[in-house]
């Protein structure tokens, strides 16, 4: 592509875009590395600012570098600067040879002319799960492969729900968790604490039950929308979930279950460390959808993708680093290390052999859906914006959930 033309595509539309905020991967920032001119030293930027030198992970990135023949220059960043410093860099004809970036953010980058496709690049995606590479798909076209993925799920706490009379296994849609939070309730108990709060970290919380309803993100005020979000509001008028999580995170949310009062909490992966430090006996179950089976929840998680390079010849070395941080032999590692279930079935089996408690996680990470999938793209921040305002909305009270949703179709278009 020319480099001018790709410049004018480097616009403010995807500068915006760029506004998604990252739920599951965040930590200090790094400083810049800009690409050395000599073909034998190759940049590669990731999300992974914790990991220093002596870290696995860029022993890792090392070890793909010497087995590709050349030396490695690698820069963390905080990942919800990663995406803009991509932009700038591309603009700037200084694009890093490999890039990590999270998942939401490949579609803004891909439409910005910043990423070429697998089909330029000859990454090979055959192995990974359908569901997991739509989410770094625009147009038609894959821009890179997923190194992992994370997912929601529910948390339970096995003595509360002991204590109320409920079977988990019980629990099977909506009806049935609805009818376990009221036994909850009775016994004294709290039921269940999300996180609602007004940003993409509520969008994210929100969308198991959005889709779990059988809703479109293009149809925000479909019924199957607002009957996702009567089933909120519901929670919070009965007293199953507490008005705090109008202003939870999610780290907010995990600390409320974590004090033992609750029966379940939406929550990620990302804490399954801190389930086991928890004092009491938990359990894990995929988000049922309203009629049953498990919810599509979003996907979290980084892709490896190849940035456009004046310099085309740099793109067979990049694809060996790319290759080789994605392979069979290194995703199982890799994935370990960032608590993330694989992107390919036979990493998933060999996790879960290795430890079962990961079980209903891939069975969760299976059904799970990309945020920008269905061909959203940067179409996306604008209608997650607007869902979590009217999630705002409805569970304040301000509204109600169908004239919530309403305004919020109205005003993503």
């Amino acid at each position: 592509m020319n480099r001018s033309s790709r410049n004018r595509r480097l616009t403010a539309t995807a500068l915006t875009a760029l506004a998604v905020t990252v739920t599951a991967t965040a930590c200090s920032s790094g400083s810049t590395d800009s690409k050395d001119a000599g073909s034998g030293t190759y940049t590669i930027w990731d999300p992974y600012p914790q990991f220093d030198q002596s870290s696995a992970w860029v022993k890792l990135l090392d070890q793909c570098g010497t087995k590709a023949g050349v030396k490695v220059k690698r820069t963390g960043f905080d990942t919800s600067d990663l995406g803009n410093k991509t932009l700038l860099a591309a603009q700037q004809g200084n694009s890093p040879d490999v890039l990590i970036v999270d998942n939401p953010v490949v579609s803004t980058l891909a439409e910005a002319g910043v990423l070429t496709t697998t089909d330029d690049n000859k990454l090979d995606t055959s192995k990974i799960d359908l569901n997991l590479l739509a989410a770094g798909q625009s147009g038609g076209k894959t821009y890179g492969t997923p190194i992992g993925a994370n997912t929601l799920a529910l948390y339970y706490n096995k003595d509360v729900l002991k204590e109320a009379g409920v079977d988990i296994a019980s629990v099977k849609d909506w009806t049935s968790l609805t009818a376990a939070l009221a036994k909850v309730k009775k016994v004294g108990k709290k039921g269940i604490t999300f996180s609602a709060i007004g940003t993409e970290e509520g969008s994210f919380q929100f969308l198991p039950w959005f889709w779990g309803a059988g809703a479109k993100l293009t149809a925000l005020d479909s019924a199957q929308a607002v009957s996702a979000l009567s089933l909120w509001k519901g929670w919070l008028k009965q007293g199953y979930a507490p008005n705090s999580v109008l202003n939870n995170t999610q780290t907010t949310s995990w600390q409320e279950f974590a004090t033992g009062d609750y029966a379940f909490s939406e929550n990620g992966t990302w804490q399954l460390a801190n389930a086991k430090k928890a004092g009491f006996d938990y359990g894990v179950l995929p988000i049922p959808g309203a009629t049953g089976g498990n919810a599509a929840a979003p996907t979290g998680g980084e892709f490896v993708t190849i940035p456009v390079q004046k310099d085309t010849a740099r793109y067979a070395t990049s694809q060996k680093l790319a290759t080789c941080l994605t392979s069979t032999a290194n995703l199982y590692t890799t994935d370990t290390t960032l608590s993330y279930v694989a992107p390919t079935g036979e990493v998933q089996d060999k996790q879960t052999a290795a430890n079962a408690e990961l079980k209903p996680w891939v069975a969760a990470v299976k059904a799970a859906k990309g945020r920008t999938s269905d061909d959203l793209g940067t179409k996306y921040p604008k209608i997650s914006e607007q869902m979590w305002k009217a999630v705002q909305s409805a569970l304040s009270g301000s509204t109600s959930p169908k004239d919530a949703l309403s305004a919020a179709q109205a005003a993503a278009k």
